[in-house]
């Protein structure tokens, strides 16, 4: 059996259904918890139920999270069907009781109860991370979710407001929250703890998901967290432990929680990740992985999948015999309707950690940092290769930063490397600072820009550049493919003095761009990959720029010829090369993955004003206007009217607009 999933931890990959799916519905749901077994055999079902139906859900999608899923789901059910007053009274009464979870991995879990209550309907339930479903993270627009996650940590402090709001308005409804247990590694989390048994904020309870586990390593070996029941009671708060999955425990701990009123309680659950299916389940699951866990993210493939559904199904139809019921009725899920789709093999994060270890064979300056997403940004050869030039900081860029900054003042050269939306956003102050230290760094900024679009607006990076472009001594770069990835890696460490970011698409490239032989990297120059005359378009990065040769190959069928550059360069231009480029054009347009605000089409645009270039020639922007939209990369680019046949549409629009013939 396959002890891998299909794909990798937030891939562009949309794996087709190819086997059967069957989903519990909620009737089987109500039989349960109608029937006179014992409270706790009963929850035991509902929550390997809602396993069942999260693994049939995350398959159906293609990608997701189930690790953490599956370690939460016994809480998740044992707060909704017996704590928490919220289905009693309906989600929008204001004195209903509010769980959210502050990690957001565990969503498809979270999203398999709400299911089985009847606040998630089946058909949008079947949409886990497509348009108009289930985002792949938290989002209020969710029936039944309270709170968006984002970068790790808020989620104590959102709690916090919640309660204090509750307790200020005299209702007497409490707030739950859960935290993943790597999560403690962020800093906000403490500067929650503090603020909360200050105030007395005893209607608020947290819960910790403590499966040891984070993203691929233990949490002792990322960094390792320590004594929390001493932490957390040195703050003044009500601390308990048990296990997670013990049902009789739980009621305990939550009947003594409900005779403190004075100060925050906080609960430490220890879990299994995976648990319920036993090849995910941590520690097995390591040791068969060479020490890393395999089921954080992504869709088992068939094998995986049909084993894993087997194994809780039998579980669940075991318990039920004992029990003198009938076993679970079962529903077909329909295939989604098949879309082909161009993804090749190539990965430019592949090409820039390859490019951080060829580098430091000869740079022994060389330092790279991360924040607990190492196998994403693919810098773990770069730890193999070089351990003693490697930092693992764990779930705390601003602290990864800072400790940046302290590196470079001692000669070195480091690289720091997260998602995009967490480390521009995030550490913003801290990269500012280092700025004005005029500590040279080199900031890997992953999963930047649109796509993938699964996992939601928390990890869709769209406003990276705006925040980086208003720095001084900054260059940003996006390259577009393998070939200029090491290039720019090449140029950022030995080439310039001023700091870098380079923004790289995470999932694999829809095609190859193929540059032109002669190609060199040269600060602020482009590089023409269809030549034209009648427009320009420029361009960056792997995805945009398939969907921009897309859209001049059919606007090449309507007789208008679209020059498209890859401009890798988003806040630096060479004036001479621009202005040949756009000579001989009278539309000059701007494709931009992020939002219409301080991407690349304002920079260009300002630039083409100071050069007086735009004298009777028009000028547009193509962006990601409002917030990016969740789906498959096919949905969110058509939603966005950036896929290559919508771009097409509408410079076909203003090329062409006396005529009147339907595109």
């Amino acid at each position: 059996m396959s002890n891998l999933p299909t794909i990798g931890a937030e891939d562009i990959h949309i794996i087709p259904q190819t086997i059967e799916i069957s989903l519990i519905p909620k009737t089987e749901f109500d039989r349960i918890w109608a029937s006179k077994i014992d409270l706790f055999e009963q929850l035991n079902l509902i929550a390997d139920m809602c396993r069942a139906n999260t693994l049939a859900g995350v398959k159906r999608a293609g990608s997701g999270h189930l690790g953490s899923s599956l370690s939460a789901m016994d809480i998740v059910v044992w707060l909704y069907y017996h704590v928490m007053n919220t289905v009693q009274i309906g989600l929008t009464d204001p004195d209903r009781d509010i769980y959210f979870s502050s990690k957001g991995h565990d969503v498809p879990g979270l999203y398999a109860v709400l299911f089985s209550l009847g606040i998630i309907p089946t058909d949008k339930f079947l949409k886990l991370r497509r348009l108009g479903g289930l985002d792949g993270h938290p989002d209020v627009g969710i029936p039944g979710i309270e709170a968006n996650s984002g970068s790790l940590g808020m989620g104590i402090s959102k709690g916090k407001g919640m309660a204090w709001a509750k307790r200020l308005k005299g209702l007497p409804s409490r707030v739950f929250v859960l935290t993943g247990d790597g999560e403690w590694q962020e800093g906000q989390n403490y500067e929650a703890l503090q603020t909360a048994a200050h105030q007395h904020i005893g209607n608020l309870t947290v819960i910790v998901d403590n499966n040891k586990v984070q993203s691929d390593k233990l949490v002792s070996e990322i960094i390792n967290i320590g004594d929390l029941e001493a932490k957390f009671a040195a703050f003044g708060w009500q601390v308990a432990r048990c296990d997670g999955h013990d049902f009789a425990a739980l009621a305990q701990v939550f009947e003594d929680f409900a005779n403190i009123h004075d100060r925050p309680k906080i609960l430490i659950a220890d879990t299994i990740k995976g648990r319920g299916v036993s090849f995910m389940e941590h520690p097995f699951a390591l040791a068969n992985n060479g020490g890393l866990y395999p089921w954080h993210a992504g869709a088992p493939d068939d094998e995986a999948f049909t084993a894993a559904y087997r194994e809780v199904l039998l579980r669940i139809n075991e318990r039920l015999q004992e029990a003198g019921l009938e076993p679970v009725t079962l529903e077909s899920v329909s295939p989604e309707p098949k879309t082909t789709s161009t993804v090749s093999d190539e990965y430019v994060t592949k090409a820039y950690g390859e490019a951080l270890v060829e580098i430091g064979a000869k740079r022994k300056d060389l330092v790279v940092l991360d924040a607990d997403l190492a196998i994403d940004c693919k810098i773990r050869e770069f730890e193999a290769a070089y351990p003693a030039r490697f930092v693992e900081n764990g779930i705390a860029e601003q602290d990864m930063v800072s400790m940046a900054a302290g590196i470079a003042s001692q000669g070195l050269l480091p690289v720091v490397n997260s998602f995009a939306s967490f480390l521009a956003a995030r550490a913003n102050e801290q990269i500012y600072n280092a700025t004005t230290e005029k500590r040279k760094i080199i900031y890997g900024c992953n999963f930047a820009g649109l796509i993938p679009a699964g996992p939601g607006r928390s990890h869709q990076s769209i406003r990276d550049i705006s925040l980086f472009g208003a720095l001084p001594n900054m260059v940003i770069v996006q390259p577009g493919n393998a070939t200029e990835t090491r290039l720019m890696v090449d140029y950022a460490i030995n080439q310039t003095s001023e700091s870098v970011m380079i923004r790289l698409a995470i999932g694999p490239s829809p095609r190859l761009i193929a540059l032109p032989i002669d190609y060199q990297c040269q600060v602020g120059r482009g590089a023409i990959l269809r030549d034209g005359a009648d427009a320009v378009l420029f361009a960056y990065g792997p995805v945009m720029l398939h969907e921009a040769l897309l859209s001049s190959d059919i606007l090449a069928i309507r007789g208008i010829r679209l020059k498209v550059v890859n401009m890798a360069w988003l806040n630096r231009v060479d004036d001479e090369w621009l202005m040949v480029t756009v000579a001989e054009c009278p539309a000059i347009y701007v494709l931009d993955d992020h939002a219409p605000i301080g991407g690349l089409g304002d920079f260009l645009l300002n630039a083409l004003v100071r050069l007086n270039l735009l004298e009777r020639k028009s000028f547009h922007k193509f962006a990601i206007e409002g917030l990016p939209a969740c789906g498959t990369p096919a949905q969110a680019l058509d939603y966005h009217r950036l896929s290559g046949n919508l771009l097409a549409e509408d410079i076909a629009k203003r090329e062409l607009p006396h005529e009147t013939a339907p595109f």
